[in-house]
């Protein structure tokens, strides 16, 4: 198993091809069946009030703002439709930290949702879970033992970014800390659920502090065996705060390295994403020789990175054509990565 040191020194090396056959080599081993994965979704963003500010978010608005929503239901439910009617199986729901909603509207949603669809709800990142505790005066347990048994299914990682409080007290300030994310996680996998671990990365934290991040999610899934996937992407500068510090986008190379040494680093990942929403489809087809074994999802709606300036867009079929071409068998998965069609 790698140690922080030998990642560090690998990030330092130029040989991006050699990276790139270790990292496909731990792939496969853990996918020798030559599959990659792909998923129907939909992302619903319920709302975009939000007290955090954080540097590299443009999608927020302050409470009272003209352009602040919280989507009515019947609008959530309307596109959940559509999403079954597309062969969506899942939708990721989340949004700003919201000071006024408290848990009681996240039950009656999820609850609402749950008697009218047969959907997975992989909803509400770590800093939105811990938002609903604090404005619901509840302890995080009972916040996650209450959305579970009101329909909550799964937990994305969301709000990750880096998990290192000296990046974060840079970046995001005032949402939560690498000890609650992490503890949102123990809970969740504690209480019998699973979720995502991801990282956003390329927002001037330097390869110690990702490294950090790698190891503390390793541990926390050697301890709880309760991450489906990691997922990591890359910052997006165009209409951010932090773009006046980071005056430079991640690379499509330096997307390509990171996610072959996170996957190479993450031996107790099963699935590693190769993401298009960031870096594009011929990138994202590359990275499925870097380590990937799934491209996530079609994405039917996208809000926030795309407020951020990645237009990228994909259908099923050009998923499936990226996949195919590079040499592998595409196949339509669940949220919790299990095959949905043997096709």
């Amino acid at each position: 198993m790698m140690n922080p040191q030998e990642a560090i020194d690998l990030f330092a090396s130029d040989d991006l091809i050699g990276i790139g056959m270790a990292a496909d080599a731990v792939r496969r081993r853990l996918h020798p069946e030559g599959v990659v994965s792909y998923i129907i979704d939909r992302n619903i963003n319920y709302t975009n009030i939000c007290t955090e500010y954080c540097t590299f978010c443009a999608f927020y608005r302050t409470l009272g703002h003209k352009e602040g929503y919280v989507l009515p239901k019947e609008v959530i439910f309307d596109k959940i439709q559509e999403t079954i009617d597309l062969g969506g199986t899942g939708v990721l729901m989340q949004g700003g930290l919201h000071p006024d909603l408290k848990i009681e509207w996240y039950e009656d949603l999820f609850s609402s949702i749950k008697k009218r669809f047969p959907i997975h709800l992989h909803c509400l990142s770590s800093p939105e879970i811990v938002n609903i505790s604090e404005v619901s005066g509840l302890p995080l347990r009972d916040t996650i033992m209450r959305l579970r048994d009101s329909g909550l299914d799964s937990i994305p990682g969301g709000g990750a970014e880096i998990l290192d409080d000296a990046v974060r007290h840079r970046i995001s300030r005032l949402k939560c800390s690498t000890a609650e994310w992490t503890e949102v996680h123990r809970v969740a996998h504690s209480l019998g659920m699973r979720t995502t671990a991801t990282m956003m990365f390329g927002c001037g934290e330097t390869i110690g502090q990702r490294v950090n991040h790698l190891e503390l999610i390793r541990r926390i899934q050697e301890e709880t065996g309760g991450f489906t996937a990691f997922i990591p992407w890359t910052f997006q500068r165009e209409n951010t705060a932090l773009a006046r510090s980071v005056k430079q986008e991640a690379t499509a190379t330096e997307y390509l390295k990171t996610l072959a040494i996170s996957r190479i680093y993450l031996e107790n990942f099963l699935n590693v994403q190769s993401s298009w929403v960031t870096q594009g489809l011929k990138t994202c087809q590359v990275g499925l020789r870097f380590g990937g074994n799934d491209v996530g999802s079609i994405m039917i709606e996208e809000n926030v990175v795309s407020a951020a300036g990645a237009h990228h867009r994909a259908s099923e079929e050009e998923l499936r054509r990226i996949i195919r071409d590079a040499g592998f068998v595409p196949r339509q998965r669940d949220t919790l990565y299990r095959a949905y069609f043997l096709n």
